[in-house]
């Protein structure tokens, strides 16, 4: 993987986890300010939330192995 690869694959890593970080802070606010009332959003936050996280640990696991192999 070229060192421009590598820069790319880097920066996706921190946008994800930047994605991951923004949905987190949405399930918190709704425990914190939402809920019980809220209850009926929490399986569309979670499940965003989880997917969002997902991605970030794929794009993190790429990046790693690329590192690995230079």
């Amino acid at each position: 993987m070229t060192e421009e690869e590598l820069k790319a694959l880097d920066k996706e890593v921190k946008k994800l986890k930047r994605i991951s970080s923004e949905w987190a802070s949405q399930l918190h606010d709704l425990v914190e300010d939402k809920l019980p009332a809220g209850y009926e959003q929490i399986p569309g936050i979670a499940q965003s939330t989880y997917d969002a996280c997902q991605a970030w640990a794929e794009a993190s696991a790429r990046l790693a192995a690329a590192q690995k192999g230079d």
